[in-house]
């Protein structure tokens, strides 16, 4: 072979490594800031841009697609101790065409975290109305979705903002009574009671932990490679004490049960959606809304726990999607009739 060819295979060998080394080095030592990547790099390759919010002294921080148009805006509000990012999964199977908004609830990622605030549901409510205001949301009825803490918050907040929700998507929310206790609500009382909040399970320290957390959170059993567990902590062990004070804010007498006491106030049309096997938040609180909300339609997803937005996106974006259509055209239908 000749040299000068030999060279250049050299050459383009080594120029190849250099990225290809970088990203072992990266998953092995700094997991952490690979988890990051991925999170900027899928909100790139969707269209979601980010943006901030100052509001007085409080600032939100968003991501957004598309405008606002003909069709309602969509708000996403995420769970405890996540983040907006968390529904990018969903993200991915909704039309371009339709004004997305994801928002860092109180405290949590790029928003303002104050020992001050009030992050109990009604107080969560109220920072989410200012945020609405701050952007504008509300000139015109928005589409309001929420997940676990955040389904918990958006319920509430469509009760108690009834004239700017035209509609409401609610993922396994939090904030209601059940006959029974599961497994995992007898564990919390357990701590709670003898005052063990280091050891709550949605707030892992560990690897070890964070595999736990997702056995229990997910039906799907991901396989996740010990240094992607170790970078998942890594990146919340920084707000674990944050985590705790707002997860006792929220299971406390105030807020434990604030959507099922505002369930009633809802008048928008109303989506459920809940995993069949979530281990967390008990499946019959489907039947317990569909009780109290007269325009409520539910979905009950087999083989599904209660990360139900990461182990069914595409799923669940369709339910969205198809739940959306239905109540708009039906309004347009009203108005040309």
């Amino acid at each position: 072979m000749d040299l000068d060819v030999l060279n250049m295979f050299v050459i383009a060998g080594g120029t190849l490594a250099i990225p290809i080394l970088a990203f072992v080095a990266s998953f092995l030592l700094w997991p952490s800031a690979l988890i990051k990547i991925y999170y900027w790099y899928w909100r790139r390759a969707l269209g979601m841009q980010v943006r901030y919010a100052n509001c007085d002294d409080y600032r939100f921080c968003f991501s957004y697609r598309g405008r606002p148009g003909f069709k309602p805006s969509i708000l996403m509000l995420h769970g405890f101790s996540a983040h907006k990012d968390m529904w990018l999964s969903v993200v991915k199977f909704l039309p371009k065409n339709l004004h997305l908004v994801c928002v860092d609830m109180p405290g949590h990622e790029g928003t303002t975290r104050s020992s001050l605030d009030d992050y109990s549901i009604n107080g969560q409510v109220k920072r989410i109305h200012q945020f609405v205001e701050c952007i504008k949301l509300n000139r015109r009825p928005f589409h309001l979705i929420g997940t676990s803490m955040g389904g918990n918050v958006a319920g509430v907040y469509a009760a108690q903002y009834p004239a700017e929700i035209c509609s409401l998507s609610l993922v396994c929310p939090a904030g209601l009574p059940y006959p029974t206790d599961n497994k995992f609500l007898k564990r919390l009382r357990e701590l709670k009671e003898s005052e063990r909040i280091d050891r709550i399970p949605l707030i892992p320290s560990t690897p070890e932990e964070m595999a736990d957390m997702l056995k229990l959170c997910s039906y799907v059993r991901f396989k996740v490679p010990q240094q992607i567990l170790q970078g998942l902590v890594d990146v919340r062990i920084p707000h674990n004490e944050f985590y705790r004070k707002l997860f006792l804010e929220i299971t406390d007498e105030k807020s434990r049960h604030a959507l099922h006491e505002n369930m009633s106030k809802i008048k928008a049309p109303t989506q459920i959606i809940w995993g069949k096997q979530d281990q967390v938040l008990d499946v019959s609180g489907a039947d317990i809304l569909a009780k109290s909300i007269s325009d409520c339609q539910v979905h009950i997803l087999e083989n599904c726990g209660h990360s139900v937005v990461v182990e069914r996106p595409r799923k669940t974006a369709k339910l969205i999607l198809e739940f959306f259509a239905l109540v708009h055209n039906t309004e347009n239908n009203k108005k040309l009739a």
